[in-house]
């Protein structure tokens, strides 16, 4: 995403909303170049990353928590499975769920994805100093946590 200046209408270009889609959109292509790099996805590092902050879970409650759609998830959970990022077992109170936890490669692995989002975040930031960065957060976690509601009368 080049400047916004000139390239859009100024009516777009003072709306938050627009500049998040914006920004949102060179986020999204900046991460998913630099995971293809390294051999990964977005919701390959989502799953880990939730495994290893909140410890094994049944595989409908991390789709469900990372909104990633069931027939998307079976294909995930299959592809970890087969790398041995992840250990697939059958949950002993009901054996139609898997219980899905990380394993000590996917750990490491969790690990390096976590440098290339490092870097991905230094990219789409580079303009802004440390204290605006954590602004940034502040202000969008803010948005984030509270919920909305748009009244259209």
């Amino acid at each position: 995403m080049e400047s916004t200046k000139g390239l859009a209408p100024a009516r777009l270009r003072g709306l938050p909303s627009w500049l998040l889609s914006q920004t949102a959109l060179r986020a999204q292509r900046l991460g998913t170049s630099a995971f293809a790099d390294a051999g990964a996805s977005r919701s390959q590092y989502s799953l880990l990353a939730a495994l290893e902050e909140f410890g094994p879970g049944s595989q409908a409650a991390l789709g469900r928590r990372l909104g990633i759609d069931r027939s998307d998830m079976v294909a995930l959970v299959r592809e970890l499975a087969d790398r041995k990022l992840i250990k697939r077992t059958a949950d002993p109170s009901d054996s139609r769920r898997n219980v899905i936890t990380i394993t000590p490669v996917g750990v490491r692995r969790l690990e390096k994805l976590d440098g290339v989002v490092a870097d991905v975040q230094d990219a789409l930031l580079a303009p802004l100093s440390p204290r605006e960065r954590s602004q940034l957060i502040r202000l969008l976690t803010r948005i984030i946590d509270r919920p909305t509601t748009v009244n259209s009368d």
